[in-house]
């Protein structure tokens, strides 16, 4: 890669936002940062622009406003708020754009990325979980490249180089099984929010933290996949893999198997998406199998863990089912950690919303998101009489 390549991230304060900033400070010649976006942390995010010299900062949070522009005084650094603003920032024409955003908040952001061509990095699962459709014809018709960032779908984009994706006979994500892939569902009725942010091997957000100890996570993971890889639902699987390392498999049909490997940082696939179609340095930990000593699998028991089973049948479903989904587990999670519902309520809510879902078809983003309202009042709903 011998152009200097410019750059947005949208997630800029979060877990993927850091992983990806690191990278790129490290190769700061290669890089040209246009936007970097956060949440709710003005000063966070403005520290952050000063640093990489971004053009623009944007903050979703309308009310902040004020102390993100105070926070950029004298800097040079462009500041910008709320939704719209977000929206913008993903029509300035990045060559890459890294779509971070955590939940459905990231739909509109990424969809305007792909419209605008480029390569978008995709590390919001919840866009293509909700409106697969919409975003797989948007890169489509601009021609824009997604790369998948999440190291399962990294792993799969990787395992097909070079392949007809009519040649694959099956594809398998690996999960870790998060905290409680041992525990009992009486064990699980107790678990805190403290348990459940504990990863044991990947360091991530808390939201993210949650769905990998319910395996919603990967429930979701199935439906991306789905959509980046159509191979079909049936020949889509998941197996427990305890010490991720094995990040994902595909077999082919001369019925040889290849997996990707690595350490469980996500500055691996995340530099794997930043050089393609090259490949660059990474201060990652080199993967040691003798010290490892063993790889364990097992496949996943989706009584104890519902979730799985409920995404599935979700994306059986199709249409805005899988939005109805990822909005109702979204209102779930986080009353969870707000401490006002407990950990097995989360899987039930998200069941209880499904089942009083009628379906419906999913024609533009409009679509997309009066379903997302819909479920949310629908979850929260359920979350009073859970809590009554």
């Amino acid at each position: 890669m011998t152009m200097r390549r410019t750059i947005s991230v949208f997630g800029a304060t979060g877990s993927i936002g850091a992983s990806t900033l690191d990278l790129i400070g490290r190769e700061p010649d290669r890089y040209e940062l246009l936007a970097l976006t956060g949440n709710t942390d003005p000063r966070a995010l403005a520290q952050l622009a000063i640093e990489h010299r971004a053009r623009c900062a944007v903050i979703a949070d309308q009310s902040r406003y004020t102390e993100l522009k105070e926070a950029l005084a004298g800097s040079g650094v462009e500041a910008a708020a709320g939704a719209y603003a977000l929206i913008e920032a993903a029509q300035m024409g990045a060559d890459w754009t890294m779509a971070a955003i955590v939940g459905c908040a990231g739909l509109e952001p990424t969809l305007a990325a792909l419209e605008c061509g480029g390569v978008v990095a995709l590390a919001n699962k919840e866009s293509l979980v909700s409106a697969g459709e919409l975003m797989m014809s948007a890169a489509r018709r601009s021609g824009a490249r997604m790369l998948p960032v999440d190291s399962e779908h990294n792993a799969i984009f990787q395992c097909l180089a070079g392949s007809d994706i009519a040649d694959v006979r099956r594809i398998t994500l690996t999960a870790s099984g998060g905290p409680f892939r041992t525990w009992s569902r009486e064990d699980m009725a107790r678990i805190t929010p403290e348990e459940a942010v504990r990863h044991p091997n990947w360091s991530m957000g808390a939201k993210i933290s949650v769905d990998s100890a319910t395996m919603m996570n990967k429930g979701l993971e199935l439906i991306e996949a789905a959509h980046l890889f159509p191979v079909g639902l049936e020949r889509i699987g998941i197996l427990v893999h305890p010490q991720s390392v094995v990040h994902s498999l595909v077999e082919f049909q001369d019925r040889s198997t290849l997996a990707q490997l690595g350490s469980p940082d996500m500055r691996v696939p995340i530099s794997h998406a930043l050089a393609w179609p090259d490949r660059m340095a990474t201060p990652c930990q080199p993967l040691d199998l003798a010290s490892i000593g063993r790889l364990d699998f097992e496949p996943p028991d989706e009584d104890r863990f519902p979730a799985l089973r409920l995404a599935r049948a979700a994306a059986e479903a199709g249409g805005a089912t899988p939005a109805v989904l990822n909005a109702a587990n979204e209102v779930a999670v986080a009353a969870f950690l707000d401490r006002q519902i407990a950990f097995l309520d989360i899987a039930a809510i998200v069941e209880g919303v499904l089942s009083g879902y009628s379906g419906g078809e999913l024609t533009d983003i409009a679509d997309v998101m009066d379903a997302d309202r819909a479920a949310r009042d629908a979850a929260r709903r359920l979350m009073e009489s859970v809590k009554a």
